[in-house]
This record gives C-alpha cells, structure tokens and sequence, in this order.
C-alpha cells in the first residue's frame, strides 16, 4: 500500500556549504540534460515589508538583510531579485491575510504596475477557489494586470478538497507540509486527480534553512502529479539542488534566501 506524503519522513537535512556571496552559479541550460529548473523569486511580505521566512515559524520573521538591496520595501527588493534571474514568475505570501487579517493589495498593485513583465503568483490564505476569485475582484485591478495575478491555494487554508483539475493554470494549488506533516486535508494527497495543471510542494520546515529539497517527498509528489507541473519550495540553495529536482522532472524551484545570500542566481536580466 502506498502511503501518503504526510506519513513520509523528511529527507535527511544535508549542511549547506554557502559559496562566496558574489559568486553565485547561474542556472540555466544544462549542455547534458537540457532545461535546469525555472527559479521563481519569493517575496514573503508582512505588515508591508519583505521577511526573511525561516522554517515557517512565523512569529519569527524579520525584515529581510539582503547582500543585493538595502532595505525591506517590496519593490525594491523584487527589482534586486529579478536583475539576478530575469524571472517571468514571483510567488508573493501575503503573511497578515495567511495569519488571517485581510490581504494587502497594496503591495500586490505596486508589483503588477512596475513589473509588467511578470506573472504574480499569490498566497493570501484562501480558503477556498471561489473565495481567492472574490478577492482578487476585490483587489481594484485593472484587467490587464488581473490577467497576471494567480492565486495560489495552500492546502494548510482551504476547509476542504474540491476538484480543481479544470481550473487549468488559473490558480496554482500548494501542498503544504510542516515539521508535523501535511497540512490540509488528506483527501488531497489521496486525489491528485482534483489537482491544477501547477502544484507547489511546499517544505515549511527548510523554507530558510539552505538544507536541501525534500527529495522523498518531491518524488512521491512527481509520480502522481502525471503532466501537472511540480514546483519545489522549502531547502532549495545550491546548483547540485537543482540538478537533483532536474532528475525528478520538477519544473521550478520558490527561491528567497539562496538569492539574497549568493548561492544561486539564473541567467541575467538584459541591460
């Protein structure tokens, strides 16, 4: 019988070996295997400012240090991200709307407005599809800008499982697991079926921690995903990350501290 992913022991935490800030390894085209996994640059935002997410103990955060910006304003510190990967996805957690106050559409139309290149995957604590559709009508977005925000659905919020296999890529599903386990209920780990064309594997526990991805649990994930896209998220630092979430056919990987700390960078933005 197979088990679920909750029921799953983490892999074990590796010790990162930081390189030298300023030296990071651009990700990209591998000569051997083709495509490295896309980066997607994470912004975790509470009360306005960008925070350094550490193992998902949210109480904890504080205002990020970055070696690439001075500073915690969020468009500052996705301007600093997107020189150093040229990325056409951000995830952006809305912390206060996650820990239940309402979202903050402040930030999120200031990053749509300025960047008007890249698509905004958003994490505000919905509890349901209908729910991420209603506030999103609420942000005041003019249509073109709304045609790039994409709710993400964290299963740690959702009350319960709904089919979202024909929703496309018109919101994103995020499996969410903490150091106890799944977060959610079960029913979405045991129906891949009701899962979207994207789905996040969200390690709270290595989220901050430059320990590694959690490869069991990507694996397990990957073989029920079928064609759906799998994103890893949590532990992910170093190229050698890369190249393993390559072999598992991962298609992206949520990156904060690995940029702002210099062990990763994708290719460079054009002058």
């Amino acid at each position: 019988m197979n088990r679920i992913a909750g029921s799953l022991p983490d892999t074990p935490a590796r010790t990162a070996t930081p390189m030298r800030i300023g030296a990071a390894v651009p990700c990209g085209k591998d000569p051997e295997y083709g495509q490295l996994p896309a980066l997607l640059p994470v912004l975790d935002v509470l009360a306005g400012q960008v925070v350094h997410a550490r193992g998902g103990r949210r109480d904890e955060y504080a205002p990020i240090q970055s070696s690439l910006v001075a500073g915690s304003a969020p468009k500052t510190v996705l301007a600093a991200l997107l020189l150093r990967t040229a990325a056409q996805r951000v995830y952006l957690a809305d912390l206060d709307a996650i820990l239940g106050g309402p979202p903050q559409y402040g930030p999120v139309s200031e990053l749509l407005h300025g960047f008007p290149a890249i698509d905004l995957w958003f994490d505000a604590g919905f509890r349901s599809r209908l729910h991420a559709c209603h506030a999103l009508e609420e942000a005041g977005l003019e249509a073109t800008a709304l045609a790039r925000l994409v709710p993400v659905l964290g299963t740690e919020s959702l009350v319960q499982i709904e089919d979202l296999s024909s929703s496309g890529g018109a919101c994103v599903l995020s499996l969410d697991f903490g150091p106890e386990g799944f977060r959610g209920d079960p029913a979405w780990l045991e129906t891949p079926g009701a899962w979207p064309d994207r789905v996040i594997v969200m390690s709270l526990s290595r989220v901050g921690a430059s320990c590694g991805p959690d490869l069991a649990r990507l694996r397990w994930c990957r073989e029920r995903a079928g064609q759906r896209e799998v994103f890893a998220a949590g532990g992910v630092a170093t190229p050698a990350d890369l190249d393993a979430l390559h072999a598992l056919r991962v298609t992206g990987a949520l990156v904060a501290s690995a940029l702002h700390f210099g062990t990763l960078a994708g290719p460079p933005a054009a002058a």
